[in-house]
């Protein structure tokens, strides 16, 4: 080899070691989409960047529509109390509950905290789902037999609360393969001052509050838009094979695939709605007349008394209904900027969007009609994945095992610091921020988690800063 050469043959190792460390080059011709912004489509999407950015309605509602979106507001935002009361409308709390009010969990219709200001007792908005081994006769879990399916810790007078839940958290510290470090925190519950009896054997299951925006877009997606994204067997390769939770829908009396719920175990709005009344506030309904205790706590308080039979009209509560269903989704932020466009090339690069699917459409619906035929952009295929033992809860749901979980929506997500004024993420709340929520993915999502570990600085930035634009 001539002097010459080795000079060439060095100059190019040395540039091929420059390129190996220095940021991806984003596709120079990349650019946005028609109608990006509008995350909830045209009828669905609200321009307001502001602390209510949530709580708007879909933009053509009629005047009766607004009325009955305002009373739903109304019945959804402010606390239920102890019967009897002159407030005979929205009496009937407890006997056992979680929180007084939808917005108890839901503040502003944002994602709830984990944690109350001491840092260590547990929010109403996190609740914990509990059951034994074995299924129901449709498939669904088994109820702890002292404590029932939720664990509530809080009750009306003469009522003994379930007990109360602390948490404390392990750093666990790591490094990106560039040398930058990291800190993730790691969760565990301590139940104390159980009132009925031990948890022997006990699923417990974390559950957060989500957002409650979109939810009646959501709805709006039919059962076969969400199996054309199915690929249980992985036949494309990518290491994702997202399926659907076959879920009990008590108005079509079937199983039919589930929408909501961390673990997609709600096959439709209205079902949550009253599942949530019933299980989160001691509030029956026509759908579910009887009041969530457990055999034992019905034969020590016997007769206690009620809001009435149901403790919730139908007519309340399908005002409520309506009202989440109309919940409008925040437009886009700078969905131009050159940063947020190449930070959308590496999300879908890292394959993020392999779960995290960016464009779906509504069918034909009619409650209400302006949900019919959308093109949205809810970041989720509303399908079960398999996120790795480190993320599990081991608490199987229906079909949904105790390493799966539902695809969360991630429109809005750039907001809940504004709504909510916190930035926790994952369904315990574990995260403190997007990029610790990614870093926590593992199972079908390892191989994109990698992947963004592996960019450079300024890419991650980059891939971060697409995320908070949604």
């Amino acid at each position: 080899m001539n002097t010459l050469h080795k000079i060439l043959v060095g100059l190019l190792l040395v540039a091929g070691s420059w390129a190996c460390q220095k940021s991806v080059d984003p596709d120079p011709m990349i650019t946005a989409e028609t109608d990006e912004e509008f995350s909830g489509g045209r009828e669905g999407t609200i321009f307001d960047e502001t602390f209510n950015a949530f709580g708007n309605a879909l933009v053509n509602l009629t005047s009766d529509e607004t009325d009955q979106f305002v009373i739903g507001n109304s019945f959804n935002r402010n606390n239920w109390v102890i019967a009897p009361s002159s407030t005979a409308a929205r009496d009937g709390l407890g006997p056992l509950f979680n929180a007084s009010s939808c917005a108890g969990c839901h503040s502003l219709d944002g994602k709830g905290s984990p944690l109350q200001t001491d840092g260590v007792s547990v929010n109403p908005a996190l609740l914990f789902r509990l059951s034994v081994f074995g299924t129901g006769m449709h498939g669904e879990p088994v109820n702890d037999p002292n404590y029932g399916g939720q664990f509530n810790p809080r009750s009306i007078p003469g009522v003994d609360a379930e007990g109360t839940v602390e948490v404390t958290y392990q750093e666990l510290p790591g490094n990106y393969p560039d040398g930058t470090s990291y800190s993730l925190q790691k969760p565990t519950y301590t139940f104390k001052g159980l009132n009925y009896g031990a948890m022997n054997g006990t699923f417990i299951s974390p559950r957060l509050a989500p957002q409650m925006i979109g939810a009646g877009l959501l709805d709006a997606i039919s059962e076969q838009s969400i199996l054309a994204n199915v690929d249980v067997n992985d036949a494309n390769g990518d290491g994702i094979s997202g399926r659907p939770n076959y879920v009990w829908d008590e108005k079509t009396q079937k199983k039919v695939i589930g929408k909501f719920g961390w673990k997609a175990n709600q096959p439709s709005v209205d079902q949550q709605v009253v599942t949530a009344f019933n299980n989160d506030i001691g509030i029956t309904s026509t759908a579910l007349p009887q009041e969530s205790f457990t055999d034992a706590q019905k034969t020590k308080y016997g007769n206690l008394p009620t809001g009435g039979n149901p403790e919730i009209s139908d007519t309340i509560l399908q005002n409520v209904i309506f009202y989440i269903k109309s919940l409008a989704v925040p437009a886009r932020r700078n969905w131009k900027d050159s940063e947020i466009l190449s930070g959308k090339q590496l999300f879908v690069q890292a394959n993020c969007s392999g779960c995290h699917v960016m464009k779906l459409e509504t069918s034909s619906y009619n409650s209400p009609k302006y949900l019919a035929n959308q093109a949205i952009r809810p970041y989720t295929d509303l399908l079960l994945h398999d996120m790795g033992a480190s993320l599990a809860d081991n608490r199987p749901d229906f079909e949904a095992t105790g390493t799966e979980w539902r695809t969360p929506p991630l429109w809005g997500i750039g907001l809940q610091k504004t709504v909510s004024k916190h930035t926790y993420m994952l369904h315990d709340g574990r995260a403190r921020n997007v990029e610790e929520a990614i870093l926590w993915h593992g199972g079908e999502a390892e191989n994109s988690k990698n992947k963004y570990m592996k960019l450079a600085k300024e890419d991650r930035a980059k891939l971060l800063k697409f995320i908070d634009s949604l």
